[in-house]
């Protein structure tokens, strides 16, 4: 079983920068790809970027590519997004997800096995 809790959302301007958190619960965190989705008001949730399980592969969305860096620290079980450069278009909850998949098939999928509550990004033009 894992639990996953996202933080660091909030508001800012655009072209300002946010890192979102999200810190996992049980052992086998380490064992998961864990990844980042968002979702925009009237809108289906959708890929922003994945993390394989011993970080040797991460996979953006077109639109975040260059902007925005995903990590992961399994010592600490916390997933990271940097997103610099933010843009009111990139306005949406935020949620962390896990799954027993590899990254890059991660980024095409739907149903994850765990997923978080959720953290609100707010860019304001």
């Amino acid at each position: 079983q894992v639990q996953l809790v996202e933080s660091g959302g909030g508001l800012v301007q655009a072209g300002d920068s946010l890192r979102l958190s999200c810190a996992g619960s049980g052992r086998t965190f380490s064992y998961y790809s864990m990844g980042w989705f968002r979702q925009a008001p009237g809108k289906e949730r959708e890929f922003v970027a994945t993390i394989s399980w011993n970080t040797f592969s991460a996979y953006y969305a077109d639109s975040v590519k260059g902007r925005f860096t995903i990590s992961r620290d399994n010592a600490k079980n916390t997933l990271y997004l940097q997103m610099n450069s933010l843009k009111p278009e990139d306005t949406a909850v935020y949620y962390c997800a896990a799954h027993r998949i590899t990254a890059q098939a991660m980024a095409g999928i739907k149903n994850m096995d765990y997923w978080g509550q959720g953290t609100q990004v707010t860019v304001s033009s």
